[in-house]
């Protein structure tokens, strides 16, 4: 059994698919677009939206997390979780913490606690919520 996060980017899919490639090095596993679909929608697509993202996966180290446009409003909501990205060493951690909070708004600047050399907290330009760690072998 897994457990995968489903992102609805309501419009910025791709946008946010680009951004996590050059930044987390994402890689891309499927991505179908509304126009795609064999079948009907179940629910209407607003106009205009056929090349806007039905359904994708992409993988982050070993983590795969799907993705959509859903709706297509233009306004993604993320509330209530945070994705956590473990990393080896602090300069890693500072690297993509920098990168995530590139147009997006840092919750918790990253810094040395109890539990871990590095930790911090970033929303990233589309709204989702990071939590930045460095895996502590010792006791930091």
């Amino acid at each position: 059994m897994q457990i995968q996060p489903y992102l609805f980017f309501d419009g910025r899919c791709d946008e946010a698919l680009e951004f996590y490639r050059s930044v987390l090095g994402a890689e891309v596993t499927l991505l179908m677009r509304f126009k795609d679909s064999p079948e009907p929608p179940q629910c209407t697509p607003p106009a205009g939206t056929e090349d806007k993202v039905m359904h994708a996966s992409f993988r982050i180290g070993e983590s795969v997390i799907l993705a959509s446009d859903g709706r297509c409003g233009g306004q993604p909501s993320f509330q209530g979780f945070s994705l956590t990205l473990t990393v080896a060493d602090e300069n890693e951690a500072d690297r993509l913490f920098a990168a995530l909070a590139e147009g997006g708004q840092v919750q918790m600047p990253l810094a040395k606690t109890f539990f871990s050399p590095r930790f911090g907290m970033v929303i990233d330009r589309f709204g989702v919520c990071w939590m930045v760690l460095v895996e502590c072998r010792e006791p930091a």
